[in-house]
């Protein structure tokens, strides 16, 4: 990875819309040179894949950021079975509070429990703890 790629990826942050033509024009190559590599950041998996940032009240969803605390023997098998939920948006290892934070997305306060209720159930899990998010500000 090279100093374009780094800007290339800090231009995606900010806009994963923005079009290849203004960053090529920005980092003075040509658009080729930028498809190439965006498919090389994908290829290497330095670029896990686009999505838009969701009002989530505004649009009659809940979210929840969510730790999940696990048996060290038990995380990869907690890890595959969050992945396999569709309501799990986004899944992180981390270091501090808790072991996993997931983005959790339903369409009811009542299903976003269930789902919680589902994770907590899992061998290996010691404690799910939820923060609803009540308005994104950024």
């Amino acid at each position: 990875m090279d100093e374009k790629d780094i800007k290339i990826i800090e231009m995606l942050i900010s806009n994963a819309r923005i079009p290849k033509t203004r960053i090529a024009k920005e980092l003075n190559v040509t658009e080729a040179a930028i498809r190439k590599r965006i498919a090389n950041l994908e290829r290497r998996e330095e670029i896990l894949g686009y999505r838009a940032v969701i009002n989530y009240k505004k649009v009659g969803l809940v979210a929840s950021l969510t730790g999940v605390d696990v048996e060290p023997e038990s995380l990869w098998q907690v890890v595959e079975e969050l992945k396999g939920m569709d309501a799990v948006k986004a899944l992180w290892l981390t270091t501090g509070d808790h072991t996993i934070m997931t983005e959790i997305v339903a369409t009811s306060v009542d299903e976003l429990s269930k789902i919680h209720e589902k994770i907590a159930s899992m061998q290996g899990v010691k404690r799910v703890c939820p923060s609803v998010i009540t308005d994104i500000l950024k």
